[in-house]
């Protein structure tokens, strides 16, 4: 049975005063022990996330790294071996907002994910397609692309050690969400284009919805049968949201 998770991003937000008042409300918080949670603050805030939380079960993420998984001359970039060395678990690759407000295509996520990988990051690889793909018909096909790309350059195996969300890109910040009947269509499609490489991952593989969850629509969300948790991003600035919805996957 696959193991429940809960993952806020939160994204270009927070001081270090209020990053120690969140973290300081979460650990307050009743968490599910059957449930595996973790945070992604920017990458200023890391290091004091990692601090706070030592001796947690809440585990700590990058929002994104380089394309190169080692050490060099790339001005502004986080490799993924820093980010270990920092104290990460896990990183979100492919994003929607970087995939349009930056310009990521599939192609460079996908050296992102093996970058990660290769470093002993946990990648969440992040798929989903916009309003008009969606109102085209054609959600299906560009999540397949999105996940076949990956699984061309890293291999079948490789998603044993990921997770996937996917993310409606019309449902984030919008307070829109899919229906949970939609969600499950998605990711059972998802869960069957990796099947179809090899079924015994695709039936261990988590795969995260992301799109507006708060902790009304969570329970509904998380009882669909591949909805393995979710990907929060706005609710998770908020210790009492975020641990109802902690709870809702729990239950």
């Amino acid at each position: 049975m696959r193991r429940k998770m809960v993952a806020g991003n939160w994204k270009m937000n927070g001081t270090r005063t209020s990053v120690a008042e969140l973290i300081s409300s979460l650990k307050r918080e009743e968490l599910p022990s059957g449930v595996d949670v973790a945070v992604f603050p920017s990458s200023l805030h890391i290091a004091q996330v990692v601090g706070e939380l030592e001796g947690s079960a809440i585990s700590v993420g990058a929002q994104d790294c380089a394309e190169e998984c080692g050490f060099g001359a790339f001005t502004g970039e986080e490799s993924s071996a820093q980010l270990l060395d920092a104290g990460c678990t896990w990183v979100l690759v492919g994003h929607s907002e970087r995939r349009l407000l930056l310009g990521e295509g599939d192609e460079v996520v996908s050296r992102k994910f093996s970058a990660a990988q290769a470093s002993g990051l946990r990648p969440i690889l992040c798929v989903g397609e916009t309003f008009d793909e969606r109102q085209a018909g054609r959600t299906l096909e560009v999540v397949s692309r999105q996940i076949s790309c990956v699984l061309d350059v890293v291999g079948v195996a490789a998603f044993e050690f990921a997770v996937v969300a996917y993310e409606p890109v019309w449902a984030i910040g919008s307070g829109l969400s899919a229906t949970p009947g939609q969600a499950q269509r998605v990711h059972a499609a998802i869960r069957g284009v990796v099947a179809r490489r090899d079924p015994a991952i695709a039936e261990g593989l988590r795969i995260l919805y992301g799109g507006s969850v708060k902790a009304e629509n969570a329970a509904e969300l998380f009882s669909q049968v591949d909805v393995d948790g979710g990907l929060i991003g706005g609710a998770s600035l908020n210790a009492n949201d975020f641990s109802a919805i902690c709870r809702a996957a729990g239950n």
